[in-house]
């Protein structure tokens, strides 16, 4: 067996020369080779000579590399005692595409809650965090076009009715539009990926802002940027995608038409779960990730009145004024190949939705409004009004747990009734069972209505009939 001590220092050495070879620049071909000659050392490291393998579990940033854009600028970058490159999670999309390579799973629909991370400027009022909270849904497998990408804006739009939020739009564009969109406008093949990460601006600046950026730090022509000025102004629905299929220059790129054909048929099924009122067809919408391939989407909160279907994006006004995203997503239909040795394809489409940016915003509004916020799902609070009763709290409270009711007790053997009912107050619990030697001696409970502070006593025989019947009102 080879010695474990030097297998490790070359392990180190070859992975001093992956990393140099990446600040170089240099080609696929070449970090390639050497990545596979430090695998190699990897795998000789985990032998032993009873046969078994170790197996360590890891996130190398080679996995997560060329397919963020420019926002791999966020990734955290971490380095193990090998000389690896590892990185903290940046989304829970790539992550699924691996697991599905690895798996081989071909078919799959889920929903994933986890932490991801970014290295970014936090701005805790708008919820933006540096280590936050992602909701995920996904549909994987081959179907028919457009269904499971409506089913996936069909769940956007039923998540912020029902948190009722506010007004909202989900605006909906295509990887393949936009790419046809710059190529019809004399954007070079090689700025594609950056000039789509400058479009994805739009929501933040002003058009005259994005054109400077694409002219001036971008390198591209006057006449292709005011061009591109001139499509990302367009806001519609199905309506556009048929005026743009005859325009006389998207009507030239295959790709564009593709993608255009497509929208008109995932607003038709829009229309079928009917959610159109939300929905709106953006050509400004980007979404700088590198791994979308076709349906792109983002929703946006807005603070007053309803987003016009069309504005003049090339002088920065709007008549509804834009809150932040709160939820994307879109297909890629690439990604799981780029995991799978065989570059064997599952297509993909999925939403990501901002839980922090959710709860930031509700906070806020609760705030605004003076409202309490119900912190607990407790439904009843087991009460006493005189001292050594705690026995009789605990018998009265499994009473009601054994029922299916969320009930409970403070943490006490003689808590003041005052405390207990402003616990209740505080935290949102709208009844109190409140037990007492009178009540004990009568058979009965009070029970007492925490909002308008009504009392009524109700026999113990009745009491877990009369909390459902309470709180299914409420």
């Amino acid at each position: 067996m080879e010695d474990k001590a030097q297998i490790q220092e070359a392990i180190k050495v070859q992975g001093e020369v992956v990393r140099k070879l990446k600040s170089e620049k240099a080609s696929k071909e070449q970090i390639d080779e050497e990545v596979a000659k430090l695998l190699e050392l990897k795998a000789r490291l985990g032998g032993g000579d009873d046969g078994k393998h170790q197996f360590v579990l890891k996130t190398p940033k080679e996995t997560l590399t060329g397919k963020y854009g420019e926002d791999s600028k966020l990734i955290y970058d971490l380095k193990d005692q090998g000389g690896e490159l590892l990185s903290l999670r940046y989304d829970l999309t790539v992550p699924f595409a691996r697991y599905l390579a690895m798996n081989k799973i071909t078919n799959i629909k889920r929903y994933h809650i986890a932490k991801v991370y970014r290295r970014d400027n936090p701005a805790m009022t708008r919820g933006r965090y540096r280590e936050f909270y992602q909701c995920d849904f996904d549909i994987a497998g081959q179907y028919d076009a457009m269904i499971p990408d409506a089913e996936c804006l069909k769940i956007v739009h039923e998540i912020l009715s029902e948190l009722e939020l506010g007004d909202f739009r989900i605006k909906v564009n295509d990887r393949r539009i936009l790419d046809g969109m710059f190529a019809v406008c004399g954007v070079p093949d090689d700025k594609f990926r950056t000039i789509c990460s400058t479009v994805d601006k739009l929501d933040k600046l002003p058009w005259q802002e994005v054109r400077k950026e694409m002219v001036d730090e971008k390198g591209l022509s006057e006449e292709a940027a005011d061009q591109i000025g001139e499509y990302v102004s367009l806001h519609g629905g199905m309506d556009l995608a048929e005026r743009l299929l005859q325009d006389p220059r998207m009507s030239q790129s295959k790709q564009a038409c593709a993608g255009l054909s497509d929208i008109k048929l995932l607003f038709s099924y829009l229309q079928l779960f009917q959610v159109t009122d939300k929905v709106v067809f953006d050509l400004s919408l980007a979404r700088g990730l590198d791994y979308y391939t076709g349906v792109i989407y983002e929703a946006v909160l807005t603070q007053a009145g309803v987003a016009p279907a069309s504005n003049d994006a090339q002088n920065g006004s709007e008549e509804s004024v834009s809150v932040g995203s709160v939820a994307g997503g879109g297909r890629y239909d690439g990604l799981v190949g780029m995991f799978d040795p065989k570059n064997r394809k599952v297509p993909c489409v999925g939403v990501s939705i901002g839980i922090e940016r959710i709860f930031s915003i509700m906070e806020q509004r609760a705030e605004a409004a003076a409202e309490k916020v119900r912190t607990t799902e407790v439904q009843v609070l087991v009460a006493s009004a005189q001292k050594n009763l705690l026995e009789e709290r605990l018998r009265l409270v499994t009473e009601l747990w054994n029922a299916g009711i969320k009930a409970e007790v403070m943490y006490k053997k003689n808590p003041k009734l005052l405390s207990q009912l402003q616990l209740c107050e505080e935290t949102g619990i709208p009844l109190v069972a409140i037990l007492g030697e009178q009540e004990l001696k009568d058979g009965v409970v009070k029970l007492r209505v925490v909002a308008s502070r009504e009392e009524v006593d109700v026999s113990r025989s009745d009491l877990i009939t009369e909390i459902k019947r309470r709180t299914s009102e409420a």
